[in-house]
C-alpha cells in the first residue's frame, strides 16, 4: 500500500517549473513553495522536491535523504494544532507508525524537527516512498486481472486486520 493521497499524482512526474527553493534559518532548512503553500524541511532533504499528492490532511512530496540516499515521501500536516481533534489524530498517527513494522503499513523514516520549536504549527513526517498507491492503480488504464484483484484484496484485508488494533484507515 502507499501513503494516503486524494489526488493521483504519479511519483515519476517531473517537478513543476514553479517550485522555488530558498535556504532559511541559517541554511539549516530549505523552504519551498508547493501548490501555493510553504513546505519547509531540514537541509538533510535535498532538492529537487516533487509533489506526489495532496489530500485532506496535507501535501505529500518526494525528496532525497542526503545522509543515506533514500527517496522518501514527506507529508506536511498544516496547522496540526489548530484544533484538538487534528492534534490528537497527528499524535496518534506518529505514535502508532513509529512502532509499527508490517509490510502492509507504510513506515515512518523521520519526524522532521521544526525550525523554531516555540512557534511551530506544521508537522512534517518522512515515510518510505512507495512506487504507487491504490488510487493510481484504480484510475490507470491498465486492465486488472482476477489475480490482481485477489492480490489487492488480500493486502487490504491484511491491513484491515490491523484496524482491530485501533489504527485508523488513513494509516493502512
Amino acid at each position: 500500500m502507499s501513503l494516503p493521497s486524494d489526488s493521483g499524482m504519479p511519483a515519476a512526474a517531473p517537478p513543476p517549473a514553479d517550485i522555488s527553493a530558498e535556504l532559511s534559518h541559517g541554511g539549516r532548512f530549505i523552504r519551498y513553495n508547493i501548490f501555493g503553500n510553504v513546505f519547509e524541511v531540514t537541509s538533510l532533504y535535498k532538492p529537487p522536491i516533487m509533489p506526489i499528492g495532496k489530500g485532506a490532511y496535507g501535501i505529500v512530496c518526494s525528496a532525497l535523504n542526503s545522509e543515506n540516499g533514500e527517496q522518501v515521501a514527506i507529508k506536511k500536516i498544516a496547522n496540526a494544532f489548530d484544533n484538538k481533534i487534528d492534534a490528537k489524530r497527528t499524535l496518534r498517527e506518529i505514535k502508532l507508525l513509529r512502532h509499527m513494522d508490517h509490510e502492509n503499513v507504510v513506515a515512518i523514516r523521520d519526524i522532521i524537527p521544526p525550525p523554531v520549536r516555540e512557534t511551530f504549527n506544521d508537522v512534517y513526517i518522512a515515510y518510505e516512498l512507495m512506487d504507487t498507491d491504490l488510487h493510481q492503480i484504480i484510475r490507470s488504464n491498465q486492465a486488472l486481472s482476477e489475480e490482481h484483484c485477489q492480490y489487492f484484496l488480500y493486502q487490504l484485508l491484511r491491513g484491515l486486520k490491523l484496524y482491530t488494533r485501533r489504527m485508523s484507515f488513513t494509516e493502512i
